[in-house]
């Protein structure tokens, strides 16, 4: 099946949406700029000019190429089937309405809201440019009266209860019958905040590779599995991915089969569930040895978006000459920050130390302008990675 590789704007994906779920359109390629062509007339894997065109099977409806915050990016190929499963299961979870896309249409995340949108027969709001709070209010107000939702990131709702004191911005937190926030983990004082706010907030969990967010507040959409495996989450149901385009090896790792013909994809996220609601502790990888003990840099990161000043900071592992490795906390600069960053950290390391152990707490507090980004708004860890190791 033939791929369509397409400029990852609203204006270019929703026509060619359409087409793909009406199924008279080809697969579309989508996803991050520095990844490898995913396939169509003139692509091949690595981009090689005599190497055979790779194309999509029959019932692909995208192949997106994930943003890689941790690895190289892989071409994920999602069937028709398994995006309608997911936004079906959705809307019989949270109900059906308009939505405004706040999020890049060319991740998953984002062609979820346009499919939602479409497939409750309504067009989708498009929040154009850099993401400003009086911009998404004012959005929100074009949407059509009725149930709304939209779809966010954590860093995003961070900015919108930063301006609520806004009316505009304080409305357009309360207008939406849901918002759901995946992406990272959602700090539990921001969450409690938005709620505050009277905001609707839903937690998602899940990836490219399972259609996006399945899991919604710890609890499967219909039809979707859990089991935890040696620590790890799998997740099975119809909204799993076919593979990675043109490489069988990476799939057959990532996706297994039970005995039962059960099929269950591999999220590399550590978890357990508890009481049917399913808790994730971080990445299995995402781990340093500092000083001979194992630290999960996820679960130091958890502690640390709960001190004041530091709901968005990313903790990254270091080299460290004494320790072997060490975290650091890499957080954006602001007046108050800059004024107490030397508390903060303090702060910080007590809470990390509480909760973790003196093993896991961070060594530094590294202050920058901005937190790099993936396109797809999610922190860019390998970049932060790179500049806080260039300056340990």
């Amino acid at each position: 099946m033939r791929l369509d590789p397409v400029e990852a704007t609203a204006a270019d994906v929703l026509p060619r949406l359409r087409a793909v779920l009406d199924g008279t359109g080809p697969a579309l390629g989508l996803g991050g700029a520095d990844a490898a062509p995913v396939g169509g007339a003139d692509a091949a894997p690595g981009g090689g000019a005599d190497a055979a065109p790779v194309e999509a099977p029959e019932g692909t409806a995208a192949v997106i190429t994930t943003s890689g915050s941790t690895g190289l990016p892989k071409s994920v190929v999602l069937s028709r089937a398994a995006l309608l499963a997911s936004a079906d299961a959705t809307a019989a979870r949270i109900g059906q309405g308009a939505w405004l896309l706040a999020l890049p249409p060319g991740y998953v995340a984002g062609l979820q809201v346009m499919i939602r949108s479409l497939r409750a027969g309504h067009e989708p709001i498009v929040l154009a440019g850099r993401f400003e709070p009086a911009a998404f209010a004012e959005a929100a107000r074009a949407l059509p009266a009725g149930a709304r939702y939209t779809s966010l990131v954590p860093a995003q709702l961070q900015r919108l209860l930063a301006a609520s004191d806004d009316d505009e911005v304080a409305w357009s937190l309360r207008a939406f019958e849901t918002i759901l926030v995946g992406g990272q983990a959602l700090p539990a004082a921001t969450l409690e905040r938005a709620r505050d706010a009277g905001a609707r907030v839903v937690r998602t969990y899940g990836s490219t590779e399972t259609c996006g967010g399945c899991v919604y507040d710890g609890r499967p959409l219909d039809g979707v599995g859990i089991t935890i495996v040696c620590g790890e989450v799998r997740l099975s149901g119809p909204t799993l991915a076919d593979g990675y385009l043109g490489d069988p090896e990476l799939t057959d790792r990532a996706f297994a089969t039970d005995a039962d013909g059960t099929r269950w994809y591999r999220t590399g996220d550590a978890g357990v569930v508890d009481d049917g609601v399913l808790r994730v502790s971080g990445r299995i990888d995402n781990v340093i040895v500092s000083g001979g003990v194992n630290v999960s840099l996820d679960r130091v990161e958890r502690v640390v978006r709960e001190v004041p000043g530091l709901a968005s900071a990313v903790v990254v592992g270091v080299p460290d000459e004494r320790w072997g490795e060490a975290s650091v906390i890499v957080a954006t600069r602001s007046d108050a920050l800059r004024r107490s960053a030397s508390a903060r950290l303090d702060e910080a390391r007590r809470a990390v130390g509480a909760a973790l152990g003196a093993p896991a707490r961070p060594a530094r507090l590294l202050l920058v302008d901005e937190l790099a980004l993936l396109p797809s708004g999610k922190p860019d860890r390998a970049a932060i990675r790179r500049a806080a190791a260039a300056r340990a």
